[in-house]
């Protein structure tokens, strides 16, 4: 039963697969409905977990810990993609999965996601599918230099991908060890944006466009609203919604545009769940993302989200806690997010800031020149 037939009312019990941040703040948006949570992830003691209400501590494609964690559920979600959608499916019959597993299986495999992308009429890079070293080099031919390469399925932040700019990047690539993949044309964007949609299975609304910065294929800023033209929004919005109503969208979901210097927007990727570049939303808008997730796989009907005012978003990794730390005291105005992450890893996510004001750009470089992330390149 992938939608749920009546509205789920508070006291009901929502499960999540997944126990790192978003399935932390996903909880805490339950909470605040009046939901109960439950909680499936390997690390005892994981970020959702501190705050949920119970927690199965095994593997992601544990079949019997899946089975019980939906026996103890009324609703499932999950807060990434690299779930296995067969073991979703097997326990379908026994609690629903408001976002499906047709949604998973789509944005878990780069060929079906360009392709459902595609049919739909909206514009990506171009693209080939390829599962050797010569139909690399035949795909490379006709699309051109530079281009990226990506495995089609896991990889983020930069992993499971390749730049190649010349012939001396394909060196060493054997067709031995060489995964199914996707070749992409590089695309002349002026900035790189997202926007978030969030459906309940029939009715859907968007968040504000954002510009997003990265650095080292991690995402660093995020400054909202992006300053682009009324067409260029009103472009977003439209193909936000027709991928919403593709996948009768229960929950969030975050769209990672390319927009070039004309205005034009190219679709990149696609993520079923809520997403790191919508955390402002928690302080900036009249409803965050994460409680759109949950009205949304509870059936319950979704207002329009209103900015309430321009914000940065800025990721904290593990090599900029201690100085976080250190200087928090010194900007009341950061809304500063910890994780509860065990080890602060070099480029791990620990947490994020928010800092709202008028001025997104003029944030952004007073953050910048605290000097705690003057090691990103």
């Amino acid at each position: 039963m992938p939608h749920l037939t009546e509205p789920l009312e508070p006291g009901a019990t929502i499960g999540i697969v997944g126990g790192g941040q978003l399935g932390r703040m996903m909880a805490l948006s339950a909470k605040y409905r009046g939901f109960r949570v439950g909680v499936l992830d390997p690390t005892a003691d994981c970020p959702t977990g501190q705050v949920a209400d119970f927690q199965i501590t095994a593997d992601y494609d544990d079949r019997a810990a899946l089975a019980d964690l939906a026996a103890r559920s009324d609703v499932l979600t999950y807060e990434f993609e690299n779930v296995d959608a067969e073991a979703l499916d097997e326990v379908s019959g026994a609690v629903a999965i408001p976002q499906g597993t047709d949604l998973l299986r789509v944005t878990q495999d780069r060929v079906r996601e360009k392709t459902f992308i595609n049919s739909h009429g909206i514009e990506t890079a171009t693209w080939q599918s390829v599962s050797s070293v010569s139909e690399l080099r035949t795909a490379l031919a006709k699309i051109g230099l530079p281009a990226v390469v990506k495995t089609t399925r896991g990889g983020y932040d930069g992993h499971g991908q390749l730049v190649v700019r010349s012939e001396e990047d394909l060196a060493g690539l054997d067709d031995s060890d060489f995964p199914p993949s996707i070749v992409e044309g590089f695309v002349d964007f002026a900035y790189e944006a997202s926007i978030l949609v969030s459906g309940n299975g029939s009715e859907f609304v968007t968040f504000p466009i954002v510009r997003n910065v990265h650095k080292n294929n991690i995402l660093h800023l995020s400054l909202a609203p992006a300053q682009v033209s009324d067409e260029t929004a009103r472009t977003a919005t439209h193909l936000a919604l027709q991928l919403a109503e593709g996948f009768a969208l229960a929950g969030t979901l975050a769209i990672e545009l390319f927009v070039r210097a004309d205005g034009s927007v190219v679709v990149n990727e696609l993520a079923p769940r809520p997403h790191n570049s919508g955390h402002y939303t928690i302080e900036a808008c009249s409803m965050d993302q994460f409680d759109a997730h949950i009205r949304g796989i509870a059936g319950w009907p979704l207002p329009q989200p209103q900015l309430l005012s321009s914000a940065v978003m800025v990721n904290v990794l593990g090599q900029h806690v201690e100085a976080v730390r250190a200087t928090r005291a010194l900007h009341p105005e950061w809304s500063v997010h910890d994780y509860g992450k065990a080890a602060a890893k070099r480029n791990r996510k620990m947490g994020h800031i928010t800092v709202l004001g008028p001025d997104p750009e003029k944030i952004a470089a007073e953050l910048e020149a605290t000097g705690i992330w003057s090691d990103l390149a």
